[in-house]
């Protein structure tokens, strides 16, 4: 089923105002397959139809499902793995200087690949014992967010991770005849998911982060909702705290009190 060509315009608009996402033409087919979920789920015969339902219907639940719909997720365990080697010696750093209190953010956590990485990264520097240290996750998925809640990944996400940190980390489990590992309650308890819309600052968390890992997300937004994201990132850093970016991404357009460290890094002045 094709959509009109001003339909397209309407969802997209509703899309960037409720998210920040911004679709550009030739992203028709792609939304009209993701509404289509939608569209079957509900009993709705037309995209009109159910754009009508979005806007109207009070409790805002299916605008949640439907922008689950709608979000791109794509992660693994140490993806783009030079800024864990980074995060590694930062942590180390802060370790020499004394530091006893640590919060970290993945902004843009998908189903838990990126917090949980931080976390093995973490617990290998500062340890689990007599250390205050936590990880906030979010993510605009409610969806992905219960699967990274739970912790629990199929053997295939596993080939990223080093055997001996899946050995320390992860309890092998079987489900049916299928096998599964899953993060141990020790490590999972250090990681706290919510739902954030990146678009739509200020956030309900207090600084300092002393690193924020916001990957692969801002190249869905436009500059506008780039940099007002960016901003709120950095009055949530300390001085000389880090920001880490997706290696496609740039910020080199943006205002904002940071300086490049390597491919993706900045820190705060």
């Amino acid at each position: 089923m094709e959509i009109d060509p001003k339909l397209f315009q309407k969802f997209c608009k509703l899309i960037h105002q409720r998210s920040g996402i911004a679709l550009k033409k030739g992203k028709e087919a792609l939304v009209c397959a993701r509404i289509a979920k939608r569209l079957r789920a509900l009993g709705i015969s037309s995209h009109e139809e159910y754009l009508q339902y979005l806007l109207s219907e009070p409790s805002g639940e299916e605008f949640t499902h439907f922008l689950d719909a709608i979000a791109t997720n794509v992660t693994r365990f140490f993806r783009e793995s030079e800024h864990f080697d980074f995060f590694r010696d930062y942590l180390m750093k802060l370790r020499e200087q004394g530091c006893r209190h640590f919060r970290f953010w993945s902004a843009a956590c998908s189903t838990g690949e990126e917090p949980y990485t931080m976390a093995m990264v973490v617990s290998e520097v500062l340890g689990l014992k007599n250390v205050d240290w936590k990880i906030l996750a979010t993510d605009l998925s409610t969806q992905v967010l219960e699967k990274a809640e739970h912790g629990v990944f199929d053997a295939q996400r596993m080939t990223e991770i080093p055997l001996n940190l899946r050995q320390r980390f992860f309890d092998e489990i079987l489900v049916g005849n299928e096998r599964f590992f899953q993060v141990k309650p020790q490590l999972r308890q250090r990681v706290v998911f919510r739902r954030i819309n990146l678009a739509l600052p200020p956030f309900p968390m207090k600084g300092p982060l002393q690193a924020v890992f916001c990957r692969n997300v801002m190249i869905y937004f436009d500059v506008a909702t780039r940099t007002g994201l960016v901003s709120e990132i950095c009055s949530l850093l300390p001085p000389n705290g880090i920001l880490f970016v997706g290696m496609s991404e740039s910020l080199s357009a943006i205002p904002a009190p940071l300086i490049s460290l390597e491919p993706a890094v900045y820190q705060k002045r």
